[in-house]
């Protein structure tokens, strides 16, 4: 695992949720309360399922298959709402994507313990990650700031225009997974 490749990352995929983290209200407006209980129970299961798994799980290669494919998911979220936009059927869709990338959190954060095997590295990962994250909660505000000064008002627009944003942050992000599990030369 090359590490500076991996930070930035993690800097990156931490900078699309909080990009995200506002639209989410807007677009799971459509959902019932009682979606959340039961995505929150499946949740739960699924997360003990795979914590059954961690010892064949706690290796680099698994490492990168779990992120490409959480990786994937998410891109899959943005596409979903950029074709089909705001519905129940979106929102449905999006909420069931999500809970399967949170599946995985626990997870992540185990297998990162035991592959970067230094204390120092765990610092300069959480602290690269929630660079991103106020990053991206940052770049959402100055986002929602400009487009309502250029007149749109219309908060599904504008969640609607912040998804293209996000298509291209999430390729970036997949390229740097990539590139931070490349063999060294």
């Amino acid at each position: 695992m090359r590490f500076k490749s991996y930070l930035f990352y993690r800097l990156f995929s931490s900078m699309f949720f909080g990009f995200s983290t506002g639209s989410i209200f807007i677009i799971y407006e459509p959902l019932q309360p009682l979606i959340y209980s039961l995505g929150g129970i499946l949740l739960a299961v699924g997360t003990m399922i795979i914590a059954s798994q961690y010892k064949k799980l706690m290796n680099k290669r698994a490492l990168f298959i779990v992120l490409f494919a959480v990786e994937i998911v998410t891109l899959a979220i943005v596409l979903t709402f950029l074709i089909l936009g705001k519905s129940l059927l979106s929102a449905l869709i999006i909420y069931i994507c999500y809970q399967i990338t949170f599946l995985f959190g626990s997870y992540v954060i185990r297998v990162e313990t035991v592959v970067l095997k230094h204390t120092n590295l765990y610092s300069l990962l959480d602290i690269s990650k929630q660079i991103g994250y106020l990053a991206g909660l940052g770049g959402a505000f100055f986002y929602y700031e400009l487009i309502e000064i250029g007149g749109i008002l219309d908060k599904i627009a504008q969640v609607y225009f912040l998804h293209y944003i996000l298509v291209v942050l999430q390729c970036v992000v997949i390229l740097l997974l990539i590139i931070s599990f490349m063999r060294k030369k």
